[in-house]
């Protein structure tokens, strides 16, 4: 851990009245949990400052949290200090009245590109957001406060950006911070309750999703999900993007895509890609996108462009079985 970057960090924040924090567009788990979190943790610490988080965005998935603000005057935001979270480039900010800001401070597990804070705390060894927050928190733990809710958010971000700890990257200081967390009391009953329940009727995606996905002879699953599939389902555009986590688990697949078709062909199609083993992120970044090593994301603007990155993919896992071993 950088004593030096966590030492700035708390010095810049004791040094500013007004605190707005930032997180990326397409909200999950571990951007609304680390940003949730520290603006509980950092409320409870200085009740004398104002710490906000203005975000319209919101999510199906994380509906049961409670909404922030929508909107602030321009002025609030020059006399503020920004801390966003769990964003690698400034375009991917959701709100981006984030630049009217005084200063910026940038957290991040993403691989750095795009160094926008006057502070750059970037851990791309860290498996999520969140627990870069549970150990700025634990660094400061003598003066900071923590509350069952703080914790809760931050450990709901781990929880998910961690597939429930299963993910590469998961080491002795994730759990340890994690079992922290877990002593503030939380409720991780209904907690995992919110979070993995299904609706009766979703299943029958699931059914339709493992009727219909492919294989590539070098093992790579994929499925393709159009408009008229989230029609016949009922399904939101956040809702088709889960279909990512049914491809995962196949032996001898190491690489998995789910292609989720957006309202206007304009916009293209988006690609979630996952993997076990392997590094993937280089196949995201050829199409428009980019994340971590085994887990990314993606846009392709035609059918064409679609297969070729099937192509690439099974490839690459073709290419990754002849050169390891120990894979399943």
């Amino acid at each position: 851990m950088n004593h030096e970057i966590l030492t700035a960090i708390t010095e810049k924040i004791r040094s500013y009245d007004s605190i707005m924090i930032f997180r990326h567009i397409r909200m999950d788990g571990d951007c609304v949990g680390a940003s949730k979190g520290l603006r509980e943790i950092l409320s409870l610490t200085y009740p004398e400052k104002t710490v906000r988080i203005v975000d319209a965005q919101k999510s199906e998935y994380l509906g049961f949290l409670p909404a922030d603000e929508a909107e602030a005057a321009d002025e609030d935001y020059r006399k503020a200090l920004a801390i966003v979270v769990d964003t690698a480039d400034r375009d991917r900010i959701s709100n981006q009245k984030y630049a009217l800001c005084r200063e910026v401070i940038k957290i991040d597990h993403h691989i750095p590109v795009d160094a926008y804070g006057v502070l750059n705390w970037v851990d791309e060894d860290c498996p999520s957001a969140c627990e870069m927050i549970a150990a700025l928190y634990d660094y400061n733990r003598i003066e900071w406060k923590i509350s069952p809710l703080a914790a809760t958010y931050i450990y709901m971000g781990m929880v998910t950006d961690t597939g429930r700890f299963r993910f590469g990257g998961i080491n002795g200081r994730t759990m340890r911070l994690a079992g922290m967390l877990l002593d503030q009391g939380i409720d991780t009953e209904t907690l995992y309750a919110q979070l993995y329940l299904k609706d009766y009727e979703s299943l029958k995606f699931r059914a339709y999703v493992y009727e219909h996905m492919e294989r590539t002879p070098g093992g790579a699953a994929y499925i393709y999900v159009d408009r008229k599939m989230q029609e016949d389902f009922g399904l939101s555009f956040e809702a088709a993007c889960n279909v990512i986590s049914y491809l995962e688990g196949i032996r001898d697949c190491l690489c998995w895509l789910a292609f989720i078709e957006g309202e206007h062909p304009e916009d293209g199609t988006r690609v979630r890609l996952r993997s076990r083993f392997m590094t993937i992120n280089h196949l995201a970044e050829r199409h428009h996108g980019g994340g971590h090593a085994c887990a990314s994301g993606a846009t392709v603007y035609s059918r064409e462009e679609a297969e070729q990155l099937v192509r690439e993919a099974d490839e690459a896992v073709r290419k990754y079985k002849e050169e390891n071993t120990g894979w399943m």
